[in-house]
């Protein structure tokens, strides 16, 4: 089984090399890294091409201008030569060296269409310090109704399943992620499991955590997702996973705390 790591990309000069380096280091080898660049105008192709030897002809990679990240992400997909897929965005990096070998694992299984597991959050200046630890266990594909969904950069997905159900709608400005997984897992409920495993340490500030603004695109856009796939919500459903994820911070903090004091 080749798995297909998708790193989107564009001026990730300060951050690439950890996204890099933690792919290099997996103990499982069938990957391959594919790195889709959005036209860099720092040094992000000269630290492309600083590892690509390392990688022993396991990446490839392209820069052209596209359309934003879920662009980027769709041309990923469709160069991607393996049968299991996922993203890794660039100011991200892989909480530790087997990540890959416990998804090959689990999707082994022929029943499987896809898996998710968990995520956490870290300030740029302290990466060690976790402030958001952000589980996909209770999830349950009834949840999105209410705007959740499994840890994204902890999803990995059969490439026939892209195939068959399509990729990103490149119409959604920060939340094409939750409708293509609204697509899959709610209205063609393909067959995920649940890894409980932190995959991915996340840098705050991207897409999807910089601030107010982008939280209202976020709501406008689940929204959107949910009734162009027939699905009823409102602004209350939706406003629910805040009191949660304040909760997440609150016990993340919490646990810190009990860390600190040991």
């Amino acid at each position: 089984m080749k798995i297909t790591v998708i790193t989107a990309t564009y001026n990730s000069g300060a951050t690439l090399r950890d996204t890099l380096e933690s792919v290099l280091r997996q103990s499982f080898r069938d990957f391959e890294h594919i790195v889709v660049d959005g036209g860099s105008k720092d040094n992000t192709l000269a630290i492309v091409r600083e590892y690509e030897p390392l990688y022993g002809g396991r990446l490839r990679w392209v820069c052209e201008l596209d359309k934003g990240i879920y662009d980027a992400m769709n041309k990923g997909i469709r160069m991607a030569m393996g049968d299991v897929v996922g993203i890794l965005n660039s100011d991200d990096f892989y909480t530790s060296n087997d990540v890959l070998e416990c998804v090959a694992k689990a999707m082994s299984d022929p029943n499987v269409d896809a898996m998710y597991g968990d995520v956490h959050f870290v300030r740029d200046g302290d990466l060690s310090r976790c402030t958001r630890y952000y589980t996909s266990r209770p999830f349950h594909r009834s949840w999105m109704r209410f705007g959740f969904m499994p840890a994204h950069p902890s999803f990995y997905c059969r490439k026939a399943v892209y195939e068959k159900y399509g990729a990103f709608d490149l119409s959604y400005k920060v939340a094409a992620d939750f409708e293509n997984l609204l697509r899959m897992i709610f209205v063609h409920r393909i067959r995920t499991r649940y890894l409980h495993k932190d995959f991915v340490t996340m840098r705050t500030g991207g897409a999807s955590t910089s601030g107010l603004r982008s939280h209202e695109q976020i709501m406008h856009d689940h929204l959107r997702a949910l009734k162009q796939n027939g699905i009823y919500s409102n602004l209350f459903f939706l406003g629910l996973r805040y009191p949660y994820k304040i909760g997440e911070i609150l016990m993340t903090k919490i646990n810190n705390i009990f860390k600190t004091r040991k």
